[in-house]
């Protein structure tokens, strides 16, 4: 009488698992390596970060962009899910490290910052070098009064000036 050697099946596709060099164990069930991958991308999931939810499994990235993330929140910056603090702007989300300036990438998260006329973000540095309008008169920057959010301008045939420098 011959008896069949004993085996614990895959969970993922019921096949038998023979030898230690195929297969691991995660969350307590067993996976030929070859099964213990990201439900959406197919990536082997052994030795990084993994999700598991309602039985499906997911690498970190798939997991932060799939409906089982429990954040609805994607930052208009990178595009992931946000999932701690929410940083909000305009109408849009970002994480706090996603809302950077757009010349030097220096978070602005309770920092001072200015829009250009496309809603570009910019450091109040980048801004007086690179967007903001300079008086005609005395050529330094136009920008905002100190307290202020709103620059006051004069145009006058199609030059720039401050307030106090148009005459």
């Amino acid at each position: 009488m011959t008896t069949e050697p004993s085996f614990e099946p895959c969970v993922n596709c019921s096949g038998g698992v023979y030898g230690g060099g195929q297969a691991c164990r995660a969350m307590g069930k067993l996976y030929h390596d070859s099964c213990f991958i990201c439900s959406v991308c197919d990536q082997r999931l052994q030795e990084q970060s993994f999700y598991s939810v309602s039985g499906k499994l997911f690498c970190e990235d798939h997991f932060k962009h799939s409906e089982a993330h429990p954040s609805t929140q994607t930052c208009d910056s990178c595009g992931f899910l946000i999932k701690d603090t929410v940083l909000q702007a305009f109408g849009s989300c970002y994480h706090p490290g996603c809302f950077c300036c757009v010349i030097c990438c220096q978070s602005l998260e309770g920092a001072l910052f200015f829009l250009d006329s496309t809603n570009r973000v910019y450091c109040l540095k980048d801004y007086q070098r690179y967007v903001a309008p300079i008086c005609a008169t005395c050529c330094r920057p136009i920008l905002p009064s100190e307290g202020s959010a709103v620059t006051e301008r004069i145009v006058s045939m199609n030059r720039d000036y401050h307030v106090d420098c148009f005459q």
